[in-house]
């Protein structure tokens, strides 16, 4: 019963043994030229500008967008145990594809209604 176990002792193992190997070798390896641009933040290329103490307030449409992303996420993720049953039922079954059709359209007309509301544009 302990022995079931060693695979996974062992990749945790080779795990924390590549994180602290990448550690050592990247300060061995690694310039040491420290400046006031290493340590400044890097916004893409851009100048970062001054924030607020409390961090500031973020626009609302990066809370819409993230929501979008998780509602389509969960969409795919109920796609392919679906995909699995029908395959197993050989694509015959009237039942799974009406069940799928549906919750298909129900995104769909989501997706749609944030698309009228101007939720996917980037002004």
């Amino acid at each position: 019963m302990v022995f079931s176990y060693v695979p996974v002792l062992a990749l945790f193992l080779l795990a924390g043994g590549f994180a602290v190997f990448s550690i050592i070798a990247g300060r061995l390896s690694g310039p040491r030229r420290y400046n006031r641009a290493k340590y400044d933040a890097y916004e893409c290329g851009i100048e970062p500008t001054p924030q607020p103490i409390g961090g500031g307030r973020f626009p609302v449409k990066y809370y819409l967008t993230a929501m979008l992303f998780i509602v389509f996420d969960i969409e795919i993720i109920f796609l392919y145990p679906w995909a699995v049953a029908f395959a197993q039922k050989g694509g015959a079954t009237v039942f799974l594809f009406v069940e799928m059709v549906l919750f298909i359209v129900t995104v769909f007309i989501a997706y749609v209604y944030v698309w009228r509301r101007g939720g996917l544009e980037w002004d």
